[in-house]
């Protein structure tokens, strides 16, 4: 005989254990859904107003102006051979020594002087979708826009 001691589990209490955690984990993967887009516009964010442009800053300080669209951010890594040639290239200004891309795997936008930042650069992403639309992560405008 057994004792009431020794008595298993029955098949409701299982289930409710079940369910219980169930429950917990549709409500933590609700929450950490969506949050890779997130981070890649951060990562976008990061890199437009402070690493790429710190480099680009750099290279305008040694060399009086900004690579030109043709140079492109490649300037900021390799001594640009077109003109006007850098006189005082002190690169490689990014720290990576690399042509950096957005999380999304493509290049970031730059074109100098910019269109909308006459007097410098204008330097984007194209976002997610990989065209020009309401998604691209610019340099101009309010950059607050871009996080939802």
């Amino acid at each position: 005989m057994l004792k009431n001691k020794e008595r298993g589990f029955t098949m409701i209490e299982i289930m409710l254990v079940v369910i219980i955690i169930g429950i917990l984990v549709a409500m933590v993967s609700t929450n950490i859904t969506g949050r890779g887009e997130q981070a890649r516009k951060l990562a976008v964010k990061a890199d437009i107003e402070a690493n790429i442009s710190s480099a680009l800053d750099l290279y305008e300080m040694d060399n009086g102006k900004f690579p030109t669209t043709e140079q492109g951010i490649k300037a900021l890594i390799v001594k640009p051979t077109s003109s006007p040639e850098p006189v005082n290239w002190n690169g490689p200004y990014l720290k990576k020594k690399k042509m950096p891309v957005d999380p999304w795997g493509r290049e970031y936008v730059y074109i100098s002087p910019g269109v909308h930042n006459e007097d410098s650069y204008d330097l984007s992403s194209l976002g997610q979708d990989g065209a020009e639309s309401a998604d691209d992560i610019v340099n101009w405008g309010d950059l607050e826009d871009t996080e939802e």
